[in-house]
């Protein structure tokens, strides 16, 4: 499914993450990806105003 290219990105953030040791990188982009993905899920569903009155 994914490519080697694809998943560069996230070698290069885990990385960075170590080497600068940046650990609270790591919460903050898992949130970020669950939150978008709740918002394309939510988009088209009864959800929708709920969430869009939240920000």
């Amino acid at each position: 499914m994914f490519n080697n290219s694809k998943l560069a990105i996230f070698k290069e953030i885990w990385g960075f993450m170590k080497r600068y040791k940046k650990w609270w990188i790591g919460p903050l982009m898992i949130f970020l990806v669950f939150l978008g993905i709740i918002l394309v899920f939510a988009q088209g569903s009864a959800l929708a105003p709920f969430i869009y009155t939240l920000f």
